[in-house]
């Protein structure tokens, strides 16, 4: 029986963001190779698929990916509330509301960063999902939508959310528009606030307050958590280059641990990948999450190249990333693949 967590706050201190065809199981099993302590999150499962769709293989996860969240998208108290039982039953320690993409496709559903809109569900369907579980139940947000007041909006949308029982909460200091930017340009085009941010914390001293955006290095993590803030999340950063965000996070971040590598993480993946090709899963669906290990190191475009030329062909398997990982310890004598 896995044993839970018994301080999730302190794994949210940093957390990697839900991100939809990225944080997959072999995404966040790679993730955590580099960091043990590092708090992951699914990519939002819309709580439809799991109760009218019966898509429950989308819950499937590896043991070894403890600490992990589930992020559900959602506007029906109900449905909420059973897909976070099929969420806690298949073992997630922490069930997430998403309430921060700007999609249309989201949107059409009435969930995501248009919930911003109407804190008197979100409170709801916090509410529900609360007392059908008991792990801890979060809300993923942004500052405000369109041409909201963010002073305003944002602390009446946080008392809600706390009144109905939200702990934790994650804010993308940014604001989504509905209309006009794309999900790509809302990642970037609307200013941060982190500022904003650090006056809700004043304002809700009890409440667990993770900031989200913009994050590109663990230095700025280190930052944002020294000026008062709860947790850091960090989308792209940690996908693109997961090793410089991840690898020292245990020791300086959370104080505990040795730093990883890369090469210690390509090493830890090849059981698993073998695994998975006995199975019958293909070697690309794996390491088209570790194109980035190497980022910025010699050798790294060598590595690149040969998996992503490779990995998609009938019969790939972890000789190809032998293969790859010979490009950067050609160009790195003194290093060690451990």
């Amino acid at each position: 029986m896995r044993v839970p967590p018994t301080n999730l706050s302190r794994n949210a201190r940093l957390s990697v963001a839900p991100m939809m065809d990225w944080t997959d199981r072999h995404c966040r099993y790679l993730h955590r190779q580099l960091s043990r302590h590092v708090l992951l999150y699914t990519e939002m499962v819309t709580a439809a698929a799991l109760v009218r769709g019966g898509a429950l293989h989308l819950l499937d996860h590896d043991h070894a990916e403890h600490p992990v969240a589930l992020q559900l998208g959602g506007s029906d108290p109900v449905e909420l509330a059973q897909a976070a039982r099929l969420g806690a039953a298949a073992g997630y320690d922490e069930i997430n509301l998403n309430c921060g993409c700007p999609s249309d496709r989201v949107q059409s559903g009435t969930f995501g960063a248009v919930l911003m809109r109407d804190p008197a569900t979100v409170a709801a369907c916090v509410a529900e999902m609360r007392a059908a579980i008991d792990v801890p139940v979060t809300v993923k947000c942004r500052i405000g939508v369109d041409d909201q007041d963010p002073e305003e909006v944002l602390p009446e949308f946080l008392s809600r959310i706390v009144a109905a029982g939200c702990e934790r909460v994650t804010i993308h200091a940014r604001k989504a528009w509905l209309k006009g930017l794309s999900p790509k340009e809302n990642r970037d085009i609307p200013p941060l606030d982190y500022d904003l941010v650090q006056r809700m914390k004043e304002l809700f001293p009890n409440l667990h307050i993770s900031v989200n955006g913009g994050v590109t290095s663990l230095d700025q993590a280190e930052q944002l958590l020294d000026s008062g803030l709860d947790g850091v999340m960090v989308g792209r950063s940690a996908y693109h280059q997961p090793t410089d965000i991840l690898a020292q996070a245990d020791r300086r971040i959370f104080g505990s641990g040795v730093d990883g590598s890369a090469e210690m993480a390509v090493t830890a993946m090849m059981p698993y990948i073998e695994a998975h090709l006995t199975a019958g899963g293909r070697l690309h669906q794996i390491t088209r999450h570790m194109l980035g290990l190497f980022a910025g190191r010699p050798g790294a475009r060598g590595w690149r190249r040969v998996l992503s030329e490779g990995a998609t062909r009938d019969g790939a398997g972890p000789e190809l990333v032998d293969a790859a990982l010979a490009h950067v310890t050609a160009l790195a004598p003194d290093a060690k693949a451990v």
